[in-house]
């Protein structure tokens, strides 16, 4: 029932559906990554996933209905030849502006602080080279599978777990997937050794 009712509220308002549900995916994003990091004790920052969903519903969701939608008028069809241009396209010149658009006008603006493009000199680089790793594959499934009026929403789905990672990277991280997989193993760690420690204590005698 869900899933005909979702499709339908796509199609009649699929400007509306596709930056709500992009929006929402990539905010659930950097929520999990906090919820991830926090440490006992730790209260999540709200006001930061409040920053990521005003960018992703301001900017992120609403440049991606209008480059997907273009990236088709553009390049039409699902021939191998226009499905890799247009995975080329979105990665030389789509994948940048969103990028930059987040590390800049996005977080940096919204967080204060004095350079706001302090991040994107740092950082912007590995990201790119990381969201290569990934997007490439994520979008040539989109061009060949997705109805064009859902491509927006899958990008948000796939965008999901690319906005629990750039999320981190933003702020702890340094956009290498090496950095990512270190405070992995970091966490890793700090979680065996309290287990332990408590396992420890729970096992001491009590004294009278």
């Amino acid at each position: 029932m869900a899933g005909p009712l979702l499709r339908s509220g796509v199609r009649r308002f699929p400007w509306l559906c596709n930056v709500l549900l992009y929006g929402s995916l990539f905010s659930a994003g950097d929520a999990a990554q906090q919820l991830l990091r926090r440490r006992p004790g730790q209260e999540p920052d709200w006001a930061q996933t409040r920053h990521v969903a005003l960018v992703a519903l301001s900017f992120h969701g609403n440049f991606n209905y209008v480059w997907l939608r273009g990236l088709e008028r553009a390049l039409p069809g699902r021939a191998p030849g226009a499905v890799l241009a247009k995975v080329l396209c979105d990665q030389l010149l789509g994948a940048p502006v969103a990028i930059l658009a987040f590390y800049t006008a996005g977080m940096s603006i919204l967080q204060g602080k004095e350079n706001i493009f302090s991040d994107c000199k740092k950082k912007f680089w590995n990201t790119y080279k990381t969201g290569l790793m990934y997007w490439p594959f994520v979008q040539l499934s989109n061009f060949v599978l997705v109805p064009v009026y859902l491509r927006t929403a899958y990008t948000g789905l796939c965008g999901f777990l690319w906005a629990i990672f750039i999320c981190f990277s933003q702020q702890s991280g340094d956009g290498t997937a090496k950095s990512a997989f270190l405070w992995f193993q970091r966490e890793k760690f700090y979680f065996l050794w309290t287990s332990n420690k408590i396992t420890r204590l729970s096992s001491m005698p009590l004294g009278l």
